[in-house]
């Protein structure tokens, strides 16, 4: 049976490219209407979603601005376990609830981020391409043995944690900084250390922080200069948080031997981007996240937190604590 006209309303913008006929489907079955509209453009939203409870995103900007059109709204739900897109100061100035999906791929990405890691140090992107430039020549780059080297793992999360599980049988040596995390939640064998120290011992550093005011930037080009002679960079987490034209001037001069990004600080990147030609740079489509797996749990998880919502008056896992009712307007 289609929910009544007066059920609380809940509006998908941008879907993220995954298919959320699932969500669509829970959403209704737990009593909400849907409507879904597919786009980022705030326009847009503000007018097809000026009645909704809940707003669901991918990566669309949520600015203080779209919040003032959407007077009924009491939730949003990312698709992400990552929430920079969201004013969420402008949110809990407002009392609006936001929600992300934490813990969908945690495995996904750390598997991603180690794989760049491995085939850095093994040179796989350097030698691939040489043999389809017509090279044939296996001491043209310098790999490493894994059990010899150093990873260092900046931000010690879900994802740092489970990276560091998997890496520690393979590298000589695991180093984290993470000044917000406690010593209960430190894994076994990671040895903790400062920034500097992690950045000069590191023969590749991964990054696992979430973008904010404090992290934006924060491999600028003296961090960067700081890493050892020969090390590589991994980023699955946020491309603001890199200078991406002190990394390039580092890799001209030889000072890092690679970098794999599968995040970056404008997506996608604009064609003539010369970043994009860089030879020793790897690139994936910010697709870390992804398998099959986490594709339906990131829909579903999402559209959880709204019927978790709907039900309780709070989201499963929350971000930003709203107040007011779950049907009506937002309470001062």
């Amino acid at each position: 049976m289609a929910p009544a006209d007066h059920a609380p309303l809940a509006v998908y913008a941008d879907v993220a490219e995954l298919d959320p006929a699932p969500g669509v489907a829970l959403l209704e079955r737990h009593g909400f209407r849907v409507r879904v509209l597919g786009t980022d453009d705030p326009e847009r939203i503000a007018a097809e979603a000026a009645g909704a409870a809940v707003l669901l995103i991918g990566y669309c900007p949520v600015t203080a601005e779209l919040l003032d059109r959407l007077p009924r709204l009491r939730l949003i739900c990312t698709q992400s376990a990552g929430y920079d897109t969201v004013d969420v100061a402008a949110a809990r100035e407002r009392g609006i609830w936001v929600a992300n999906v934490p813990d969908a791929a945690t495995e996904e990405v750390a598997s991603h981020a180690l794989a760049m890691a491995l085939g850095l140090l093994r040179g796989l992107p350097f030698l691939d391409r040489r043999v389809r430039a017509g090279e044939w020549d296996g001491t043209a780059e310098r790999p490493r043995r894994i059990s010899a080297a150093t990873l260092g793992i900046i931000g010690m999360g879900r994802i740092g944690r489970r990276l560091a599980g998997m890496a520690s049988g393979l590298f000589g040596e695991v180093l984290g900084h993470d000044p917000l995390a406690g010593g209960a939640q430190w894994p076994p064998g990671v040895r903790r250390v400062g920034l500097r120290e992690l950045l000069s011992s590191s023969d590749v550093v991964s990054l696992h922080v979430p973008l904010t005011e404090e992290t934006r930037g924060m491999l600028g080009r003296e961090e960067l200069a700081a890493m050892r002679p020969g090390a590589a960079l991994a980023n699955v987490a946020r491309g603001e948080l890199v200078d991406h034209d002190a990394l390039a001037d580092l890799l001209d001069s030889g000072h890092l031997m690679g970098a794999a990004l599968d995040v970056l600080p404008v997506e996608p990147p604009p064609a003539g981007w010369a970043l994009l030609r860089h030879p020793r740079i790897l690139f994936t489509p910010h697709a870390a996240y992804l398998s099959e797996h986490s594709a339906a749990s990131y829909v579903l998880t999402q559209a959880e937190n709204a019927v978790a919502w709907l039900r309780t008056g709070e989201p499963i896992h929350v971000v930003v604590r709203g107040r007011g009712d779950r049907a009506g307007s937002r309470q001062g």
